[in-house]
């Protein structure tokens, strides 16, 4: 995790500040999360929420690592799903479901540093997505772990993704016993689905035999929990249990009511680290 201090400044809108995510305590810094939400351009009255606190604590890091102190320049923070449509139909490189339209992903630069320079950082840590099309900019999302160039981006495809690429991940990657877990999917392009009620944890070093199973604060009786649109679909919450021992878990969710036969039959979210 970074430090959670930087300079950023969106070379779109032309804003900018210099934020400290973390207070002396290690507590969350919540103005400057609204500040980060305003450069951003992040809709947070309408989402209800701050842009991704793994993005945010990920751009942290690598700028730490390759460009400390220096100004971190943004050429596209979150985009609307209209925008992002408006950005394909003109021919550029816009996947249709694109990370930046759920706040999870930037393009950016840093000074000094070549944009290969940056991706080949990024790729060897496996943590996330990592984009270079050339040049300084590179992009980077909290979404799987992947990596791509200009020519293997995809970005342009036209033919239907039937939510194949869908993605579950946590607002945070560390969490204490009996905390509230937030999971999210991305990388959808129909929210016509379902999700049973019930997840399985697993070791992160055995995804086939779960250690134990929580179940989604709303769900309420129902055997197949319909996400609908895409605010649900960044909004599911549950509790991790008091007895599970510390370590690292990663959390499947099974889906139901899938509209695409193509559609994966399950999803499992990104390691998340367990604390007495």
């Amino acid at each position: 995790m970074g430090s959670g201090a930087m300079h950023l400044k969106n070379l779109r809108n032309n804003r900018e500040a210099k934020v400290e995510l973390l207070k002396p305590n290690g507590s969350f810094n919540e103005p400057a999360f609204s500040k980060v939400d305003w450069v951003f351009g992040y809709p947070t009255e309408e989402t209800g929420e701050h842009i991704s606190p793994r993005m945010l604590f990920m751009l942290s890091y690598f700028a730490d690592q390759l460009a400390p102190g220096k100004t971190i320049n943004i050429e596209s923070a979150y985009r609307s799903p209209e925008y992002n449509e408006k950005i394909r139909e003109n021919g550029n490189n816009a996947a249709r479901t694109s990370t930046h339209q759920d706040g999870l992903a930037v393009d950016f630069w840093l000074q000094g540093v070549a944009g290969k320079k940056i991706w080949k950082t990024v790729k060897e840590k496996n943590c996330c997505g990592i984009g270079h099309y050339g040049d300084k900019i590179v992009h980077l999302d909290a979404g799987r772990p992947r990596f791509w160039e200009a020519a293997t981006s995809g970005t342009r495809a036209k033919e239907p993704d039937y939510n194949r690429h869908v993605y579950l991940f946590t607002n945070f990657d560390r969490y204490k016993k009996k905390d509230q877990v937030r999971l999210s999917f991305s990388g959808l392009s129909s929210f016509d689905f379902g999700v049973h009620p019930t997840a399985q944890v697993f070791r992160a070093d055995d995804n086939r035999t779960p250690v134990t199973t929580v179940r989604l604060d709303r769900a309420g009786e129902s055997d197949c929990y319909r996400i609908g649109d895409r605010k649900t679909a960044r909004s599911l919450t549950t509790s991790l249990p008091a007895y599970l021992p510390a370590g690292r878990y990663m959390i499947k969710m099974e889906f139901c009511e899938k509209p695409f036969e193509q559609m994966p039959a399950e999803a499992v979210s990104n390691q998340i680290e367990l604390s007495n």
